[in-house]
This record gives C-alpha cells, structure tokens and sequence, in this order.
C-alpha cells in the first residue's frame, strides 16, 4: 500500500492486501463472488464496478446527514421526507413498511415534520380508520429542494454528455441496483423479525 493513501476504516495497516500493481490493491472478494473464468481485467473491473456502489451509498449517506444538518431535522426525518416526495402522500403503516421503522417511531417522525411544517395529516376520505400523511410541497421546495439544487443540477449537466440510449442502459442499470438493494433489506429485516 503506497505511503500517500490513508487506510480504509477498520483496516489494519500491518495486515495489508496483496498489492495489485503500483498505487493499488485488491480487496479480497466474499466466498461465491468471483469467478473462475474472469480475467485479471475483468476481476479488476468488477471491484471498481462494487467499490463505486459502495462509495456512492457512503457519500449518499453524509450527504442525507449534512443536508438535514443544514435544513434542521434529524436524517430519519428527511429520509422519510425523502421517501413521501416520490407519492406526495403516504398512510403512516405505508411510511413504516417503506422504512422499515416501528409504527410508534413513524408517529415520532411524522409529529416532528408536522410540528415543522413539512407534513400534514388527513383522514381517508374512504376509510375513516386510516391516516394519510400529505407532504407540503411547499414548504419542500422552499426548504429542502435548494439544499439539494446543486448536486442535482450537477447530475442533470452529466446527462448532457450522453445520447438517449446511453443514459436509458444507464436508468435501466439503476433499476436492477435498487431491485437487488430492496431485495437484500427485506432479508435483512426478515431475519431480524425471525430473531425477536
């Protein structure tokens, strides 16, 4: 491991990987990930194509911290603002399905954003026994959207240096990373429910 590079968190720098070549290493895969029949190109490709996913979800993670930070709510509240922005409108058990939070957590949640302005909620109109929680669009876009308005407008100039069949290969990737993300959390929550 070259001098310059610091270590990744939790590595021991005395139990360092084999190196790769110059100003690189290999992080080994899991047992059942790599394959046989890869080349060393492949293999190299495929760990830059995982450890960009990865960096990505971490960026992604400080980024939802420091927006909240800056808009002044915690980051389970602007992930679950985050998450009613795709609808506009989501039942208290839907929010708690999506998130994966307790019902009683939820009615923290949704007490503070409706303290704050970012949500109300409404009886539904077909069944009374039911909560919808509205998100004041309002409010989001005057609060939240120009928090955001920069990384976004950086992600729409990165659109432009693609055709229309690149970035429909590009969103059809993403549909199949969300598909395998969602699939993974279900098990992980599967099995927690299974441990209670």
């Amino acid at each position: 491991m070259s001098e310059d590079r610091p270590s990744a968190a939790g590595e021991d720098p005395a139990e360092e990987p084999a190196q790769a070549g110059h100003g690189h290493y290999e992080m080994p895969w899991p047992e059942g990930m790599a394959s046989s029949a890869w080349s060393p190109e492949r293999a190299a490709l495929a760990m830059q194509f995982v450890a960009a996913i990865r960096k990505t979800g971490s960026l992604m993670h400080l980024m939802n911290q420091a927006a909240a930070e800056r808009i002044g709510i915690n980051p389970t509240d602007l992930n679950c603002l985050n998450i009613l922005s795709f609808s506009g409108a989501l039942t208290a058990g839907e929010l708690a399905k999506a998130t994966g939070l307790t019902t009683a957590s939820i009615t923290g949640v949704v007490d503070r954003l409706e303290q704050a302005g970012f949500v109300h909620r409404e009886r539904d109109a077909h069944d009374r026994r039911r909560v919808v929680i509205h998100l004041d669009t309002a409010r989001a876009l005057s609060t939240v959207a120009p928090v955001f308005a920069p990384m976004v407008g950086g992600w729409q100039r990165i659109t432009d240096q693609y055709a229309d069949d690149e970035l429909r290969l590009i969103v059809a990737f993403y549909g199949k990373v969300e598909d395998i993300i969602r699939d993974h959390l279900a098990h992980l929550r599967e099995q927690e429910r299974d441990a209670q």
